[in-house]
């Protein structure tokens, strides 16, 4: 990344972030040549704790790329917070609203503008009780037939020894290992042009998670189980999503 090109909050965001996870964690870290100079890209990480999000923003920034976050709309409307997330082009996202198309069209455009979009396919960390992915959301799936950019998986192992979501445990040690490798992009040629029916998207995001998990279980050097499935809850109808 010509470092020229950072904003000043952009690099105010580098100087308050990078020296922390440099002394917090301990690094290893694959397939950075993935997620190239330049390009629009969406890169899906696995969620498995409220840390990872530093964790491969540290990566991604490493790697030469900015990385740009979803975050909910609301956040961006708070004073002086809003603002800055607006100057480190980070990305509002309305959910489960009549503003969702709009979300999607922020997403597009900031791809086809060259942006490393990051989006958590799973929506939230992770219920598996062993941390394994489950099931993903569709916005990956439908961000990838809007622009037809690559979709680049990002496993990453240790952010839960940083916080753990399963007992709220927040660990102050300094050099935790983390490992993050980022994979060639997904192959998702068999829908290329295919309408983005709700079977056509879910098929697509079935196959990044399935990605995802296996990077995971090379990380892991364990044997993964079947994508994890929510438990359905009664009386609430599936609504589309846009870009959750």
């Amino acid at each position: 990344m010509a470092r020229r090109r950072l904003g000043f909050w952009q690099r105010f965001a580098v100087v308050l972030v990078k020296p922390v996870m440099t002394v917090w964690t301990r690094r290893a870290w694959r397939g950075m040549e993935h997620l190239g100079r330049s390009g629009g890209m969406i890169i899906v990480p696995n969620h498995i704790s409220h840390a990872d999000p530093l964790v491969s923003a540290h990566f991604i920034y490493d790697s030469g790329r900015w990385p740009q976050f979803l975050g909910k709309a609301s956040v961006f409307r708070v004073p002086v917070i809003g603002w800055i997330l607006h100057r480190c082009k980070q990305i509002p996202v309305e959910r489960g609203t009549v503003d969702a198309v709009k979300s999607l069209d922020a997403l597009v455009a900031a791809v086809r503008e060259g942006g490393a979009v990051v989006i958590y396919p799973e929506g939230t960390t992770t219920r598996e009780p062993h941390l394994w992915p489950m099931k993903g959301k569709t916005g990956a799936a439908r961000l990838a037939l809007a622009t037809g950019a690559p979709v680049i998986p990002l496993a990453m192992w240790g952010p839960e020894r940083i916080f753990d979501p399963r007992t709220n445990r927040l660990s102050p040690r300094p050099r935790i290992p983390v490992s993050v490798v980022a994979g060639p992009p997904v192959d998702l040629s068999p829908w290329t042009g295919a309408t983005p029916t709700k079977a056509v998207l879910e098929e697509m995001t079935d196959a990044i998670m399935l990605r995802l998990r296996d990077l995971l279980a090379e990380i892991r050097d364990e044997t993964p189980p079947p994508l994890w499935e929510r438990p359905a809850r009664r009386g609430h109808a599936e609504r589309p999503e846009a870009a959750a």
